[in-house]
């Protein structure tokens, strides 16, 4: 499949591990030119020389924290100065600590927006204009599948992820006459060191072990498994292709069938 990414110039958030760095992988291995950045430099340098020797990819990388507003305005001046401009951007986070209502702090609360939503915002406020310029654009976040049904002990991201649904729709309408298309991915359970944590979690209030929770989840989805980084990195790149260039305002899960709503 004709993908129409090579060469072009690709931000990802988040990219050091799990599904950030798979969906680096696959621009990657589509030709494009990839900016990341993550918190962890180490992580993320040991990342970005495994794409350039894998895919001989152009990598630019950096250690920023996605909440950092001048950071994360800095690094997208510094990927356009290098690379001329800005296509593809994927907004991708963290998800917030397993909380319930009464466990949760207004701390809690204010970083789970700031990791959440504002992180998005931030990007956006960057490289959009940078896609306008240009004319072509996609922008794509990553949330969860809590975006359509809460999940159980998770309620930050529950409640602050759908947010960024509204967030999605409204770019779509605003930018949608510059030719950027703005949609967003929500994951079911994914093998990544995130839900290795909730895992940890849930087996010690349940007195059970990690591999029993893994085992329930799987068996809660319909195709009985549990979801791999790569198979969310997919569904981001063929939405940043010119394969889904009438596909805006939309979220896409990619969850097994575990979203039973119509």
């Amino acid at each position: 499949m004709n993908t129409g990414l090579k060469n072009k110039v690709v931000i990802i958030a988040g990219a050091s591990q799990g599904m950030g760095r798979a969906a680096a992988e696959a621009f990657a291995a589509e030709g494009a030119k990839i900016a990341i950045f993550a918190r962890n430099q180490a992580v993320l340098k040991e990342a970005a020389q495994s794409i350039e020797k894998k895919h001989g990819a152009e990598v630019l990388a950096e250690a920023i924290d996605v909440t950092d507003q001048e950071r994360v305005r800095k690094f997208v001046a510094a990927v356009a100065g290098r690379f001329g401009r800005v296509d593809v951007t994927v907004a991708n986070a963290g998800g917030p600590p397993a909380r319930n209502f009464a466990g949760s702090s207004i701390e809690d609360w204010r970083k789970a927006f700031e990791l959440n939503f504002l992180s998005v915002v931030f990007l956006a406020k960057e490289v959009l204009p940078l896609m306008q310029k240009n004319k072509w654009g996609r922008f794509i976040t990553i949330t969860s599948t809590s975006v359509r049904q809460p999940i159980p002990d998770l309620i930050l991201s529950s409640a602050i992820r759908p947010a960024v649904v509204g967030l999605v729709k409204s770019l779509a309408i605003e930018f949608g006459r510059d030719n950027i298309t703005v949609n967003n991915v929500g994951p079911g359970y994914t093998t990544t060191e995130r839900l290795n944590e909730l895992a940890g979690s849930r087996a010690k209030a349940a007195g059970i072990s990690e591999q029993q929770i893994f085992e329930r989840w799987a068996a809660d989805v319909p195709l009985q498994r549990l979801g791999k980084p790569e198979e969310i990195a997919d569904a981001i790149v063929w939405l940043a292709s010119e394969r889904a260039s009438y596909v805006t305002g939309q979220t896409l899960l990619v969850d097994g069938g575990i979203y039973k709503g119509l």
